[in-house]
């Protein structure tokens, strides 16, 4: 099969019909993109640009592309645009023609602008403000970048291809969605009337490889001296939940903690979006499902908890924690799935108990405000606050023990934090880990496991990772 077209006739148009893969193209439309890799290009080879598409358009086959590997549809387009080049009498050196060759394949294989954004390993977000107004984050910094859309109906064919691959919709009916790339990056999308100034669109990128701890001692998010107190935590079978704002690394944390788990474990996962990459091969993964245009057919994370109870797991893994759901995850910790971990968006441990305790309420089953409290307190054991600094750079700022109840209070007691001191002169923030001095209560927990730590690691006044 080739990806050369069969020359257009009344009785040959049937046999033409664009896959999915295509649709990011049309003669109508075509986009003048600028982007990292092609920055400083004339104008003159953007007027090329769109021509060379619009009469390749009528030289592929495009129902044979999902068919093919890239390299091959690469090496035919190459030859394709060649021919074309030379037939416009247009002179093209290699790199040029190559970088023509990669924009033509952007689009119909890709996300079209985005995929040299997406390719770039330095680049943690995208962020689409509108089709002419692309930002980046590189380092925990924002820059804004060439990249742009020919215009707004660009944009929402390269939104509309993202949601569609995995299930979701977005129109004016519903105008907004989350969604997932292929490779578990997160997806944000916002169209109008909700958006005034144009679709916006924010991509979460995820590593290709996952992020091991060595990995996060190695970038300073965390002493290693704190490693085998996580790990000890994981194996021992302790309930966690990770604390933080927004991209503060939770779900880099979890996906990081849970590479301690037994491999003869059953850990079931649940999400909104397919986001964690667990290591082990006996994971069940469940993804949440939207309404239909009809409002019908909504499958939400409490749904998959109560689910996820009768499939025999001995762990649950909730991708993050925002609503009813918090009531059956506790359940679950309280009922024998011990090791069970979650995330939660907030800026304390104290703060995180706080807004369980409110999701608790969002289940709307009656409970009382000490019954809940209880329920709290008898069922998580560690919680971990992972924050997002001034300077962009992420850390583990704290690791709390829920130690019972005082009254009507939730009792905790710290034991490692960051401590601030300072910034340098180009802004960096200052600081280190250090033990607070308590040992911890579980320590008795992870004798019975057979796991003995070192005392010298709840020393008080230690500095680490300075």
């Amino acid at each position: 099969m080739s990806v050369w077209q069969i020359k257009r006739s009344p009785t040959k148009e049937a046999e033409i019909e664009p896959t999915v893969a295509a649709e990011a193209v049309t003669a109508q439309t075509l986009p003048e993109v600028t982007s990292p890799r092609r920055i400083g290009e004339e104008p003159r080879l953007l007027d090329l640009k769109v021509r060379v598409h619009r009469q390749l358009l009528e030289k592929i086959n495009l129902s044979a592309l999902d068919k093919m590997p890239r390299d091959r549809i690469e090496s035919e387009i190459g030859q394709i645009v060649a021919d074309l080049l030379d037939a416009d009498g247009e002179a093209l050196n290699k790199a040029e023609r190559s970088r023509l060759v990669e924009n033509v394949l952007d689009e119909l294989l890709g996300l079209g602008p985005l995929e040299p954004l997406l390719q770039d390993e330095t680049i943690n977000d995208i962020l689409v403000n509108g089709h002419d107004t692309v930002f980046v984050e590189r380092f925990g910094v924002l820059e804004r970048v060439a990249t742009r859309f020919q215009d707004e109906k660009h944009l929402l064919r390269i939104i509309q291809k993202i949601v569609s691959a995995v299930g979701r919709r977005v129109d004016e009916s519903s105008p907004f969605v989350d969604a997932r790339l292929a490779d578990g990056s997160r997806v944000n999308a916002i169209v109008a009337p909700l958006a005034i100034d144009g679709s916006l669109l924010s991509i979460r990128k995820f590593s290709k490889k996952p992020i091991s701890m060595d990995k996060m001692i190695e970038f300073g998010s965390m002493p290693a001296q704190v490693a085998p107190i996580l790990q000890a935590i994981v194996k021992s079978r302790l309930n966690v939940i990770i604390s933080g704002g927004t991209g503060s690394g939770k779900t880099t944390l979890l996906n990081a903690l849970s590479s301690y788990i037994d491999e003869r474990e059953r850990i079931v996962t649940i999400e909104d979006s397919a986001e964690l990459q667990l290591q082990q091969e006996h994971v069940a993964r469940l993804e949440t499902r939207p309404a239909n245009i009809e409002g019908r057919g909504e499958v939400n994370q409490r749904d998959l908890v109560k689910n996820a109870l009768r499939m025999r797991p001995d762990r649950i893994i909730l991708g993050e924690c925002r609503g009813g759901e918090a009531f059956d995850m506790l359940q679950a910790m309280n009922t024998g799935h011990d090791g069970s971990m979650t995330t939660i968006h907030a800026n304390t441990p104290r703060d995180a108990m706080s807004r369980v305790e409110q999701m608790i309420g969002m289940s709307g089953i009656d409970v009382s405000p000490r019954s809940a409290r209880a329920q709290i307190a008898s069922a998580i054991n560690v919680v971990i606050q992972i924050g997002r600094l001034s300077d962009g750079k992420r850390k583990m700022l704290s690791l709390s023990e829920l130690t019972g109840m005082e009254g009507e209070t939730i009792t905790m007691q710290e034991i490692w934090r960051f401590k601030m001191t300072g910034r340098d002169a180009e802004g960096n923030v200052l600081g280190h880990h250090e033990a607070t001095g308590i040992r911890p209560k579980f320590m008795a927990h992870l004798e019975a496991h057979g796991i003995n730590l070192d005392p010298a690691l709840f020393r008080p006044g230690a500095k680490l990772g300075a």
